[in-house]
């Protein structure tokens, strides 16, 4: 039977793998609608060759391209926010939700409201909404299902079990590219170094997240919020070889591990064909080949994200989104070589330190609590030498 799907961020990492696999599985999906951030040429390419009905830009400078690149077809063209909510309602039976950072809520949020399957790898609209957001799920008999590698690797190691039997939840981190530097070698480390993950092949964005550790705090909270078993039993443990995705221990002593290869295929199809399986292109593990597979507990003093991600799930209320947004700021500055590496997460505990908002009762209050997060992020990033 064929399904429908809408992929938000189509010309991303995770959209790119995304239409591989319905590529491989044409028959089986008949595609909606795609969105990207800017790239007008590489988004009209993909709808003309998979017949989408609406292509949506979100930057409405790019739209003239867009409606020249899809002139003689019949798909619709359109561009702004208020479109990218439109594509994600339109209703489709799978929308990916591959929006980078913040952008990326309202869009999914709409999705959501249609109550359908979302395969969300936006873990930044899980933060900064995250309570608004499970409601909203559940409200409108939506599911959720996660495409971070982590989160879907815990996903499928509770399948068939009670979650009140789970004794605890651990996330792997790879530790990124500066897991083994000092101090000094870290505040001295560039952009084009940080960019250069040792396993996955990410966006910059994601990347830097990944070389601070603040992707893992990130996805503990975004942890939290998917598998309610408290703050208490979600761990982290730095796993080089990002061979194991993460883990679940039960009451009883056993502990269940999804492994597999760092292809982001493999989660992205385990949630497309849920609650079945789908054939990938991925390689089989050759775990005789990878030799060995290490682990040590992450290092707070030179990467403490993880430690203040941790402080604000506990503290709640607006300091998720809060964290969220003043990340995203500090990260762009040090990509701009505006700050030093060391200075991204001490930027994101000044801007909480600041924070004094109530807990977000809707979307609006969210978007609310990340604009004035934004506004003391770039304050800080003035004054820093």
């Amino acid at each position: 039977m064929t399904r429908s799907i809408s992929i938000l961020g189509a010309t991303g990492s995770i959209g790119s793998s995304t239409l591989d696999l319905i590529r491989r599985n044409r028959d089986e999906w008949r595609v909606v609608a795609l969105t990207a951030n800017g790239d007008a040429a590489g988004l009209a390419k993909l709808a003309r060759e998979f017949g989408a009905e609406l292509a949506v830009v979100a930057d409405e400078a790019a739209l003239g391209d867009l409606r020249e690149a899809l002139a003689g077809t019949n798909i619709q063209a359109a561009a702004g926010p208020d479109a990218l909510i439109e594509a994600a309602a339109r209703g489709a039976d799978v929308t990916v939700a591959a929006i980078v950072g913040c952008a990326g809520l309202a869009p999914t949020m709409a999705a959501i409201e249609c109550g359908g399957v979302i395969a969300l790898a936006n873990k930044e609209a899980l933060v900064s909404a995250g309570d608004v957001m499970t409601a909203a799920v559940a409200r409108h008999g939506a599911t959720l299902l996660p495409v971070d590698s982590e989160h879907n690797a815990i996903f499928q190691c509770l399948a068939g079990n009670d979650i009140d039997h789970v004794h605890a939840i651990t996330l792997t981190a790879s530790g990124g590219p500066f897991r083994d530097w000092t101090l000094e070698q870290l505040h001295a480390a560039t952009p084009a170094e940080a960019v250069k993950h040792p396993n996955w092949s990410m966006g910059a964005k994601i990347s830097v997240d990944s070389a601070t550790m603040m992707n893992k705090g990130l996805e503990f909270i975004e942890a939290y919020h998917l598998f309610p078993v408290g703050v208490e039993r979600l761990r982290i443990i730095v796993h080089p070889q990002s061979v194991v995705h993460s883990m679940v221990e039960y009451r009883d002593g056993s502990t269940l591990a999804q492994l597999g290869p760092s292809d982001m295929r493999v989660p992205i199809a385990s949630a497309l064909a849920w609650p079945g399986r789908m054939h990938t292109p991925c390689a089989s593990l050759d775990l005789a080949a990878i030799g060995q597979l290490t682990f040590r507990a992450p290092d707070e003093v030179r990467f403490p994200a993880t430690r203040v991600a941790r402080h604000v799930v506990i503290a709640g209320g607006a300091a998720p989104a809060t964290m969220n947004a003043a990340n995203e700021i500090a990260v762009a500055a040090f990509l701009d070589g505006q700050i030093p590496f060391t200075r991204i997460v001490q930027s994101v505990e000044d801007v909480l330190s600041r924070s004094a908002l109530p807990a977000p009762a809707c979307l609006e209050d969210v978007i609310a609590i990340d604009a004035l997060a934004r506004v003391q992020a770039r304050e800080l990033m003035e004054h820093v030498v």
